[in-house]
């Protein structure tokens, strides 16, 4: 009778360790997916980072080049910005406030377009 229990024990045991185990391999493929989507994400922080710097610096140049009257530059301004944002939804981020620098991992955002459409009507309009 004792040696019964101590088996029924030692299969118990056994099953636990296997279920621990199925549970460890779900968690280490929960870190690895997560080190994945941060560097991902470390990655298009850098790019957006180069890409502010890029736009400043030509912001910076242009405004030591030439000096037009305020209407003008700030018509200017709205186009370019308005550029910029449609650059960078192009190239896969969210440019609506919701989601704003966030990658839109291939999707179309009904948000961003929205605000695209707003934006050319007062462009237009």
């Amino acid at each position: 009778m004792k040696d019964r229990n101590f088996l029924d024990t030692v299969m118990e045991f056994e099953q636990q360790l296997e279920l621990m185990q199925k549970q460890f391999e779900v968690l280490k493929n929960s870190v690895a997916s997560m080190m994945e989507e941060h560097q991902a994400l470390q990655m298009d922080n850098h790019h957006l980072r180069t890409r502010l710097e890029k736009v400043l610096a030509s912001n910076e140049s242009i405004g030591i080049q030439e000096k037009p009257d305020r209407t003008k530059k700030e018509l200017f301004d709205i186009g370019e910005g308005y550029d910029n944002l449609a650059r960078l939804y192009q190239e896969g981020y969210h440019v609506c406030s919701l989601n704003f620098g966030s990658s839109r991992k291939g999707e179309e955002c009904l948000f961003c377009l929205t605000f695209f459409d707003k934006k050319g009507e007062k462009q237009n309009g």
